[in-house]
């Protein structure tokens, strides 16, 4: 597999954290957790297919994929390769006029929610660039003709970065505090503008803490406990949800996830 990473230009940086183009090969199987961040996908070439329950079902040619609970298995054929647009929170809401919260879990055709005409063009174009810097500035130009507008809620934006202080660990009511708006108005611009709820992020946020920052030095119990869960129950049964597997069997994984 090749993975090439590529920055956003000084117009898309506000919304896109990065561009990757990944390539295979001789084919592979990509094992994804659940992240924060909204994708669009541009298949290159190859076939490439989620699986899920010894089932498989080829993605669409340009697709985009809603934030989810529990990991994706993505298989490329041989010689595949794929565009993706990696988001930063909230940036997709500024290209895509549906509520975020409405693709969770979905990986639908993004013909459902652009013009069809306009992604065709831009896949022919994409077919035809010579480079991969090239196919990025077409991605750029299409994506930057699809603003809707600055939609940042700052609000919102702000409860990400404090969510992301607190490692996952800032209750909602604490949140909350000093905030001029309910709480059902609050929860439903955050999954508008998020994809999730944010009870539902700071779960993803501590769980992602907790695989990054661990160590084979640490007991997982102990590990566990830093990262603020004190049930070993609820953590087991919330880690398999997450990564569809046990943590000891997780931590020996010859090929980790993304």
């Amino acid at each position: 597999m090749n993975v090439e990473i590529f920055l956003p230009s000084k117009d898309l940086q506000p919304y896109i954290r990065q561009f990757l183009i990944i390539e295979s090969e001789h084919g592979m199987q990509n094992k994804i957790l659940p992240g924060s961040s909204l994708v669009i996908s541009f298949r290159i070439s190859g076939k490439i297919a989620h699986k899920y329950n010894d089932q498989e079902n080829v993605l669409p040619m340009s697709g985009i994929t809603g934030l989810r609970r529990i990991p994706r298995l993505i298989e490329y054929s041989k010689n595949a390769s794929t565009l993706l647009v990696i988001f930063k929170e909230g940036g997709a809401a500024n290209f895509i006029k549906e509520p975020l919260h409405n693709l969770f879990e979905l990986n639908l055709s993004l013909d459902n929610l652009i013009s069809s005409k306009k992604i065709s063009e831009m896949e022919e174009k994409l077919f035809k660039a010579n480079t991969n810097p090239e196919k990025i500035s077409i991605v750029e130009n299409f994506l930057i003709s699809e603003w809707t507008g600055s939609k940042e809620d700052n609000l919102i934006l702000d409860s990400i970065r404090k969510i992301r202080k607190s490692k996952g660990n800032l209750k909602i009511a604490d949140l909350l505090k000093g905030m001029p708006i309910s709480r059902d108005s609050y929860e439903k611009r955050f999954r508008e503008t998020i994809g999730i709820s944010p009870k539902q992020f700071s779960v993803l946020v501590r769980m992602r803490n907790f695989i990054d920052s661990y160590s084979s030095q640490t007991s997982l119990t102990e590990a566990a406990q830093d990262a603020g869960y004190f049930d070993q129950a609820h953590f087991i049964r919330e880690f398999k949800t997450f990564t569809d597997t046990t943590p000891k069997q997780f931590f020996k994984l010859s090929t980790p996830y993304w």
